[in-house]
């Protein structure tokens, strides 16, 4: 951390001309430069908050900023600006960060290692959990400690997936619309499973602490169509088992591209979140399913259902 810079180095009045506050330029992660993000902070709140820090002293300083987490789909254009993130990182206010996990990582079709949390030359858990630290220090006036996470498609499959690994560090998440989903079942291995997350993460589940995460689904009511038909889900089992497959493919044998060990789990949308919603009720765990009316697989048409219960949370602080 010593080469990056910390607002509370830097005068407030030079805070804007730094590019420190407003639009930050997309930062590459120093412990790991293929993956980078982009951050918004709302600039006049945060600057009351280094002002007071800087007379007050931190004991003393107004409550930081809460972070909200944008994880981004496969197509990966989810601009946080063009979703309309900004006016609700100022309304609300909060500091809005959207990582960047870049597709072709592990190969020419590697798309979602990423949403698996881990490949072979990637853990995309300890990535994102690095750019909580660089922010952390770089902007002491934002909360990291706890943050808010959303995705939707392929994000919601990286934040269910993070949900079950690091409940600890987060305050609340909205989950929409994934295509596959890990169930928090021991009988099966990774990412259909957990049996073997000991193993692969070096972490333990506690189902005492997701419970305490408030949490929400959130899917379209015509979410209903199988990504690709079945004919496309037929041809990739069989890039899966051919020969080269690993090669092509970019996976780690014991891997499924897109939860393929759990075919029975990627059906439609709707489906998969309300088999997901009744498992975790077994567990024990909560969660909130809003079903948005009128909607197939349409991430804008679900986001104002995830904003609304976000700001909701963040607002509890």
């Amino acid at each position: 951390m010593e080469t990056l810079i910390s607002t509370a180095h830097v005068p407030t009045k030079f805070l804007k001309s730094a590019y420190l506050i407003g639009k930050i330029p997309r930062r590459a992660l120093a412990s790991e430069p293929r993956v980078s993000y982009d951050l918004y902070i709302p600039p006049e709140p945060y600057k009351s908050i280094s002002l007071a820090q800087s007379k007050d002293g931190p004991q003393k300083a107004p409550q930081k900023l809460p972070l909200l987490v944008f994880i981004h789909g496969t197509l990966r254009d989810d601009c946080y600006i063009d979703r309309g993130l900004i006016p609700f990182a100022e309304s609300t206010p909060c500091a809005v960060m959207a990582p960047l996990f870049p597709a072709g990582l592990e190969g020419p079709f590697d798309l979602d290692s990423y949403k698996l949390l881990r490949s072979r030359t990637l853990r995309s858990d300890l990535a994102l959990l690095g750019m909580l630290d660089e922010v952390a220090h770089c902007w002491p006036g934002i909360d990291t400690s706890k943050i808010f996470l959303m995705g939707y498609s392929g994000g919601a499959q990286f934040v269910h997936r993070f949900l079950y690994l690091y409940p600890e560090r987060l305050a609340a998440v909205s989950i929409g619309a994934p295509g596959s989903v890990t169930a928090l079942d021991t009988s099966m291995k990774w990412p259909a499973g957990i049996a073997d997350v000991e193993k692969l993460f070096g972490v333990c589940i506690d189902r005492d602490l997701i419970k305490q995460v408030q949490i929400q689904l959130v899917v379209g009511d015509a979410d209903i169509e199988v990504h690709g038909g079945e004919e496309f889900w037929t041809w990739l089992r069989k890039l899966r088992i051919a020969p080269d497959a690993e090669s092509v493919a970019g996976v780690q044998p014991d891997t499924e591209p897109n939860g393929l060990q759990n075919k029975r789990m990627v059906e439609n949308r709707l489906g998969t979140l309300k088999r997901l919603q009744t498992l975790w009720r077994e567990d024990g765990i909560n969660a909130q399913l809003d079903i948005v009316e009128g909607a197939k697989h349409e991430g804008i048409k679900c986001q104002g259902h995830s904003l609304k219960f976000l700001d909701s949370r963040m607002r509890q602080q």
